[in-house]
């Protein structure tokens, strides 16, 4: 195969992932946005974590919150546990990496606030201690995941919204992370703002 062959090959492996998540995820995708919304009209936070390439998905996400998105608007209350280095290490070091993202929602996070979390492989022992710290405040957690979901299935509860995109690719999942991302951005500023 040629290096423009593969190029192509890419991107069509990306619409087809896209196209699958579109058919499968879009009602899942608006009750997400329903429950981050209500949260930020409840005088709540949206905060947010991953590993690797889903740190920077999460970071992305609450750059575009307390930012904007596509309109000028009010800056919306969100956090990326996944930005302080220092707090980030300090956990690590004197605890394990397993409770970096656990300890900072023990102490950041409320009932009405929603922890979104992304994972391609739903394994990460960090992302599955921030889930229970997330339940221990009763917290609803948000959870962009893809393969089979992993051991995060079983963790999450009721309230909890998973958004499984169906691939096997970590850079498939991590593409339609994105746009999911944006989608959520959209639905938020829709429901809060009128755009």
């Amino acid at each position: 195969m040629s290096l423009q062959e593969r190029i192509h090959q890419q991107f069509r492996d990306s619409l087809q992932t896209s196209q699958e998540a579109l058919a499968n995820l879009g009602e899942l995708i608006e009750i997400a946005a329903l429950r981050m919304a209500q949260s930020l009209v409840g005088d709540g936070k949206i905060l947010c974590c991953g590993n690797g390439g889903s740190a920077a998905e999460a970071q992305h996400l609450s750059s575009e919150l307390l930012n904007r998105f596509e309109r000028e608007r009010p800056g919306l209350p969100a956090i990326a546990l996944t930005a302080d280095s220092s707090t980030l290490t300090s956990i690590a070091n004197d605890y394990r990496y397993e409770e970096v993202f656990a300890k900072q929602i023990r102490a950041l996070g409320h009932a009405q606030d929603v922890l979104v979390v992304y994972t391609t492989s739903g394994n990460s022992p960090s992302i599955l201690s921030a889930v229970m710290a997330a339940h221990d405040r009763e917290m609803t957690v948000i959870a962009l995941t893809g393969r089979d979901g992993g051991a995060l299935v079983p963790v999450l509860g009721d309230s909890d919204v998973e958004i499984r995109v169906p691939s096997q690719s970590t850079a498939r999942v991590q593409e339609v992370h994105l746009i999911i991302t944006h989608c959520l951005c959209d639905l938020i500023d829709h429901q809060l703002f009128g755009y």
